[in-house]
């Protein structure tokens, strides 16, 4: 026999929950953006091969730039400036990053198909390659500021020994600087079916050791190196415009200056770009998806904007460079390939303007 008060209980409980369901309006619930992950930032088939073609035009003109640059250097009569000689590892580092962008080429469109271990090799010559750019421009602005600043101190100093100590310090400091690469490791990505290669941290310290080498990196491959270049040239070119012949030995600075600009124009939007990503990994920003994807973009455009500084340099020789062009043409007649006649009219043209100081 059923209970009149169960009876009763079920009755009324069902009337509650019609009420309840009646007045439920499924239009109030709304999903908090903030909560959800961020759609994966995938590029166009049209925009991947337009990189990749990208990456073949910067490796066809880097290799045989850098190399002329090195060979103008290498075999000129003289005894080398440390100036000549930072350009000269300049225009090595230079290499090694052109080195790199076939690699990079092919992994845009197919992914990475190397392995693991040329993912590592790979990284880490990229990254000495940069940093070794960023600290041979700084040399370069000290002995300039050394040269024209400090002209008695300079003299006294045996500074082409100390100009090849300093190229052994930048190497083993760049080599050094390029180890977080090892974290690098080739995986199948989750946004896509393709392999990458990029940084794979342990989940549980992945934020200290992204930010930790990115310190690193910012301080010591760009902010650092920028303030000393900065404060060089800047008391270097205020010391010119008070000398005797002060505009004329600001010519001969051209090419140095230029170089300079040259990579700063290359990779400082990569960093800042770099900067705002880090900011988000680490929450000093709020995270946001549409914030997200377009700093995801930016790095991508970015770096491929400072891969570009590998073929740079030697255009700003020959287009700058009245010295490197005479050098250039005076090797060019000893191999045969343009009549001695020229070399010696040109020659003698730019020989009134050259100062033997600076690499031209």
């Amino acid at each position: 026999m059923t209970d009149p008060n169960m009876s009763s209980f079920i009755f009324d409980f069902g009337s509650i929950y019609d009420e309840l369901n009646l007045t439920y309006n499924e239009s109030e619930f709304f999903i908090d953006p903030a909560t959800q992950p961020c759609n994966p930032f995938l590029l166009p088939d049209g925009v991947t091969i337009v990189i990749c073609v990208f990456y073949i035009l910067i490796f066809i003109l880097a290799i045989p730039g850098n190399l002329v640059v090195g060979l103008v250097i290498g075999l000129s009569k003289q005894s080398l400036q440390p100036s000549d000689l930072y350009l000269l590892h300049l225009a090595a580092a230079d290499l090694l990053l052109a080195i790199t962008l076939p690699f990079w080429a092919t992994s845009v469109t197919r992914g990475w198909v190397f392995g693991n271990a040329m993912c590592k090799i790979v990284t880490i010559l990229q990254e000495l390659s940069f940093y070794a750019s960023i600290l041979f421009l700084t040399c370069i602005s000290i002995d300039r500021y050394m040269v024209i600043v400090r002209a008695m101190e300079a003299r006294k100093a045996n500074r082409q020994l100390i100009s090849w100590g300093v190229c052994a310090a930048v190497w083993a400091v760049g080599a050094l600087l390029s180890l977080p690469g090892l974290f690098n490791s080739s995986f199948s990505s989750q946004n896509s079916s393709l392999t990458v290669c990029a940084e794979l941290y342990n989940p549980s310290s992945a934020d200290e050791w992204r930010l930790a080498t990115r310190v690193f990196r910012h301080a010591l491959g760009f902010v650092i190196p920028l303030a000393v270049m900065m404060s060089c040239y800047g008391i270097t070119i205020k010391r010119l415009l008070h000398i005797r012949g002060g505009f004329q030995r600001q010519r001969a600075m051209r090419v140095i200056v230029f170089v300079v600009v040259a990579f700063l124009l290359c990779w400082t939007p990569y960093h800042i770009a770099v900067m705002a990503d880090t900011f988000f990994r680490t929450k000093v920003v709020p995270y946001q998806c549409p914030a997200r994807m377009a700093v995801d973009k930016a790095m991508f455009a970015t770096q491929s904007l400072g891969l570009l500084h590998s073929c740079v340099n030697p255009v700003l020789y020959a287009f700058v460079g009245e010295k490197f062009r005479r050098r250039l043409l005076q090797l060019m007649t000893k191999m045969g390939i343009v009549e001695r006649a020229s070399a010696s009219r040109s020659s003698r043209s730019s020989l009134s303007s050259e100062i033997t100081s600076t690499f031209m």
